[in-house]
């Protein structure tokens, strides 16, 4: 920036140059109230930790808070990104970090950390990313005002946690840019929360896998439009696979091994962009559907511990990308040699315990494992 000469300032009046630096001595003061506090809510965090792995030799009073560890800012010297996963931290998560205005990427995984997560962190105005998976986190997630506005959390992975209860909607009503939840390995209990696939049109991983979640699947599911993955496997979910499930074509994972769910699986093959599909551990019955061929892009069938029989469909052999077939514990019967193995170039596990005899599957398998 050029600077005015002398001259030029005799040319202001007295009262506008007064002004001005008024304007500059109020900028100056507020941009070092602002790099105050961003230095203080970092340091009210790192007071909450019992043990803080090291922390303190970088986290000095007298240096740079942008130059220390695990900590980045933007040109404006706000706290962007706290990066401080598998650090040996153990204590509370201070809610003081919700003061960091400009903050989009928190991640805290993988310490030790207790108590709860502050509902100041989770309901930000700022923050895109926030990762306490892998702790030892406890309690609830808290029920938002009905008046907070919208919010741009993206991703929010609390997994392999304590938590318990059920998840208040009002949190995902305002979640309006939510990507995916991963609170897999929790104790959380209640039903499958389907807000987010109204609130959220980008919505599109689902993770809760072992926790405590019952009833059925929610035909609330269908508004999940780009849901790419489902995975809510060991859980005590019950009922049949609702019809409006087959309508989420997104679908790329769903993994739901493990509960207690029942009946056929004849409409699973409208979910035609299906890779993984593992219902194994159920009470499913009937046969694999002859139009499980039209699954072209799956890798991964696990059907294994449930009460399914028949034959195995000739269409089998047009999933050409398969690599795992697991359809053991079962009632199947017939021959193997339906299934045309050799045309499954990347088969590389075949389990299969039922009815069929050891001489008929080592026919079918042998030539497709050479």
């Amino acid at each position: 920036m050029q600077l005015l000469s002398r001259s030029s300032w005799n040319r202001f009046p007295i009262p506008f140059v007064g002004l001005v630096i008024v304007l500059l001595v109020s900028l100056a003061s507020h941009t070092s109230s602002s790099t105050e506090q961003e230095k203080s809510s970092l340091l009210q965090f790192l007071a909450g930790l019992s043990r803080d792995g090291g922390l303190t030799v970088s986290w000095r009073h007298n240096t740079d808070y942008c130059t220390w560890k695990g900590i980045t800012c933007n040109q404006d010297r706000k706290v962007t990104d706290v990066l401080l996963a598998s650090q040996g931290l153990e204590g509370f998560i201070s809610p003081f970090l919700g003061n960091l205005t400009g903050l989009l990427h928190l991640n805290l995984s993988r310490n030790s950390l207790s108590g709860g997560l502050p509902l100041k962190l989770v309901s930000s105005s700022s923050i895109l990313v926030i990762d306490v998976s892998f702790n030892r986190l406890t309690g609830g997630l808290s029920e938002l005002p009905s008046s907070t506005p919208p919010r741009p959390l993206q991703v929010l992975n609390i997994s392999s946690n304590l938590f318990t209860g059920r998840f208040p909607s009002t949190i995902w009503e305002v979640m309006k840019s939510l990507v995916s939840l991963n609170a897999s390995t929790n104790s959380f209990t209640g039903q499958i929360p389907t807000t987010p696939c109204v609130s959220a049109p980008s919505f599109a991983v689902l993770e809760l896998s072992f926790n405590q979640l019952s009833g059925n699947i929610p035909q609330g599911l269908s508004n999940c439009s780009v849901l790419k993955l489902l995975s809510v496997g060991y859980n005590n979910l019950s009922g049949y696979l609702p019809d409006e499930l087959f309508n989420v074509s997104s679908l790329e994972h769903l993994s739901l091994h493990s509960n207690w769910l029942e009946g056929d699986l004849n409409g699973i093959s409208k979910l035609i962009n299906l890779v993984t599909l593992d219902l194994g551990g159920n009470e499913f019955i009937g046969n694999i559907p002859e139009s499980i061929g039209d699954l072209k892009k799956l890798q991964e069938l696990h059907l294994d511990h449930n009460n399914m029989s028949g034959e195995l469909p000739t269409a089998l052999s047009n999933c050409t990308n398969l690599v795992t077939i697991d359809l053991k514990s079962n009632h199947f019967s017939g021959k193997l040699t339906k299934v045309n193995f050799i045309s499954l170039p990347n088969l590389k596990k075949l389990i299969f315990f039922s009815t069929t005899s050891p001489a008929q599957f080592q026919k079918a398998y042998t030539p497709a494992a050479s």
